[in-house]
């Protein structure tokens, strides 16, 4: 009897079939937000030429005059630009040293935890002010914060720490800690997920290991998670660095008033002041290409040196 060929069948070809046809609604969904940023970050890229121009909107590209370096020149010149990068270097440093280290010592903090419910009303809470406007926080913190009549210095006065009230946002010194120390206060529950994430990925064994050797709780921080994290720290710390450059206008206008005027004034407000504000569309521009050329070549940088020391890096 002739026996009969059988062909075996496509797995690979049914499996992809399959997997197209129970997950399209993902990738239908992760369109959007690729759309978006192609469309609002790439597209953009040739709007960059209005640097080197003296752009006018009424004459579009093709009628404005090409000027070339000439409003790097002048924005070099400026004072008012000296004056604003020093101080958005200096704050974002600062801001850098003091903000980094929290969320990690917070996500090590919730990671302690062993009553859940605790943990989950601790962390939602910690996550609320990322989600809250700068309006919002400001406008909160200005009446907290009031010399006579905020809640801060009432307690003060009552607990006897102080005799009046301290001008902790109506006096330049006293703005720049209060400014650095909300900004912290934002941003730390928020930065604390993605080290909370890169925790849970630890393998308990080596928690195992560590408790057979007789490590308690704060050398299994130590020698344990801390390590094991450290890839983790070096990527947020060169994506940091690249944000050096940066400023948030909403912000520093929401906490800015006259008397701070010299430690608020940084390159967000002078972008919008200089640039937007008085139809400098070409200056605004140029600042703008200055920022993210120095964040670019900080991530490099820095990104070089983390694998110099033997980390893995970003790129």
């Amino acid at each position: 009897m002739q026996k009969k060929t059988v062909l075996a069948p496509n797995p690979r070809g049914t499996f992809k079939a399959s997997y197209w046809k129970n997950h399209w609604q993902l990738y239908a969904m992760i369109l959007v937000p690729v759309v978006f940023v192609i469309i609002f970050k790439y597209a953009a890229y040739p709007g960059l030429r209005i640097a080197f121009m003296n752009y006018k909107p009424a004459k579009g590209y093709a009628g404005s005059a090409w000027v070339g370096m000439d409003n790097f020149v002048k924005i070099f010149k400026d004072k008012d630009f000296l004056r604003a990068l020093k101080n958005s270097l200096v704050f974002n440093f600062l801001d850098l040293i003091v903000g980094f280290p929290v969320p990690i010592i917070l996500a090590l903090l919730l990671n302690e935890l062993r009553f859940q419910r605790y943990k989950k009303v601790s962390q939602t809470v910690l996550y609320l002010p990322h989600f809250l406007s700068w309006v919002i926080i400001a406008s909160v913190a200005l009446n907290l914060f009031k010399p006579e009549t905020g809640l801060v210095n009432i307690l003060l006065r009552n607990a006897g720490v102080i005799d009046q009230g301290i001008p902790f946002l109506t006096e330049k010194w006293h703005w720049a800690g209060t400014y650095l120390l909300i900004g912290v206060w934002q941003n730390m529950g928020w930065g604390s997920i993605i080290y909370l994430a890169a925790i849970t990925g630890i393998s308990p064994d080596l928690y195992e290991a560590a408790t057979i050797d007789g490590a308690g709780r704060w050398r299994k921080i130590w020698n344990v998670t801390l390590p094991c994290i450290r890839g983790t720290m070096v990527t947020l710390l060169i994506m940091n660095l690249g944000r050096v450059m940066g400023s948030n206008f909403e912000r520093l206008d929401s906490f800015g008033n006259v008397q701070v005027k010299d430690f608020q004034y940084q390159l967000a407000i002078y972008i919008y002041e200089k640039g937007l504000a008085g139809g400098n569309f070409s200056r605004a521009t140029a600042v703008g290409l200055f920022q993210s050329l120095v964040g670019l070549l900080l991530v490099l940088s820095s990104d070089r040196v983390s694998k110099a020391l033997g980390e893995d890096g970003l790129l």
